[in-house]
C-alpha cells in the first residue's frame, strides 16, 4: 500500500473553490443598457452631494470577479466557539476493550483537514447514553466475546441514528473475527457486510489508498468490509488489524499476529470520509 507519492488532494480541494467561485453571479452590467445622459445625471448628483453635505464622494466600483479578491475557502470545520469532535474506543461485554489502537489518525485529521478533532480517545461503554455523544466510535480487541442485550440494542440504536463503527480484530485475531460477526448478526440481521471496492471515495478522502497489503503475506486477498444503513456506510470492518499497534505506545506489541500496512492513513480516510458523508 503506497501513499501516492506523499500529497493530499490540494488539487482537488482548489478546484472545488474555484468552481464555488465561479457560481457567484457575475456584474455583467454593460454600458449598452444605459444611455450616455445617464452618466451626467450620475455627475451632477455627484457635484449635488459633495456641496450639500462637505464630505468626500465616496467612489464604488463594481469589478468583474477576476478583478475582485479572492473569496475565501469553505471549511468543514465547526464553528469556532464549538467542542471538537471526540472519538471514542468501546468497552463492551463485560470490561472488555483495546489500549493498543494508536491515535495517531486522529492527529494526521486534525492536521490535514479544518475538521476540529480531539486528538485523544475517549472511553466510553457500549451500554451508555453517553454513547451518542461520539459520532465516531472504535470497537476492537483480541479473543472470544459475547455482547450483552442491553449493548446490542444501543449499538443498533446508535447506527441507526447516525453513527460511525470503524471495528478492528486486533493483530488480525481469527476468534475476535467471529464474535464480531455474530455480533454484527445480532444487532442488524438483515444487512449483509460486503467488501468495500477500491475505488470507493472513502480510500480516498484524504490519502489514495492502493490494494491492500498485510505485514505479513497472506493467501487470501486483505479486504475491508462495509455495512450500509439507509444508504449510508455506517460500519467499517477490518478482519486483518487496523490498530498500527507499534504506535499504540506502552506495551503494547502484535507480537505474531498481523497487520494492514500503513494502518494510521487508511483510519484517517476512514474517520474523514465519516465526518464529511
Amino acid at each position: 500500500m503506497k501513499r501516492e507519492d506523499g500529497k493530499m488532494k490540494e488539487e482537488a480541494c482548489e478546484k472545488h473553490a474555484a468552481a464555488f467561485q465561479r457560481q457567484s453571479f457575475p456584474l455583467h452590467f454593460s454600458l449598452l443598457y444605459f444611455p450616455s445622459s445617464f452618466f451626467s445625471y450620475l455627475g451632477v448628483l455627484g457635484v449635488l452631494v459633495v456641496r450639500l453635505f462637505s464630505v468626500p464622494l465616496l467612489v464604488i466600483v463594481l469589478a468583474s470577479p477576476d478583478l475582485a479578491a479572492a473569496e475565501p475557502p469553505i471549511k468543514t470545520e465547526t464553528a469556532e466557539s464549538s467542542p471538537p469532535i471526540r472519538v471514542a474506543v468501546l468497552t463492551y461485554a463485560s470490561g472488555k476493550t483495546s489500549k493498543c489502537f494508536a491515535a495517531g489518525f486522529l492527529d494526521d485529521v486534525a492536521r490535514q483537514t479544518h475538521i476540529k478533532v480531539e486528538r485523544q480517545f475517549q472511553s466510553v461503554a457500549l451500554d451508555s447514553a453517553d454513547l451518542f455523544n461520539f459520532p465516531f466510535v472504535v470497537l476492537t480487541g483480541e479473543g472470544d466475546f459475547t455482547l450483552k442485550e442491553e449493548e446490542v440494542k444501543n449499538l443498533r440504536a446508535y447506527l441507526q441514528r447516525g453513527g460511525f463503527l470503524l471495528a478492528s480484530a486486533g493483530c488480525s485475531s481469527p476468534e475476535w473475527t467471529a464474535a464480531f460477526r455474530r455480533a454484527l448478526k445480532q444487532v442488524l440481521p438483515d444487512i449483509e457486510a460486503k467488501a468495500v471496492p477500491m475505488e470507493h471515495a472513502m480510500f480516498h478522502t484524504l490519502y489514495d489508498i492502493q490494494p491492500l497489503r498485510s505485514k505479513a503475506a497472506v493467501k487470501e486477498a486483505v479486504e475491508i468490509e462495509g455495512l450500509e444503513v439507509d444508504g449510508r456506510l455506517a460500519v467499517v470492518f477490518s478482519p486483518y488489524g487496523l490498530n498500527d499497534t507499534a504506535n499504540a505506545g506502552g506495551n503494547c506489541c502484535c507480537c505474531g499476529g498481523n497487520e494492514v500496512r500503513n494502518a494510521h492513513l487508511i483510519n484517517a480516510d476512514i474517520l474523514a470520509y465519516a465526518l464529511t458523508h
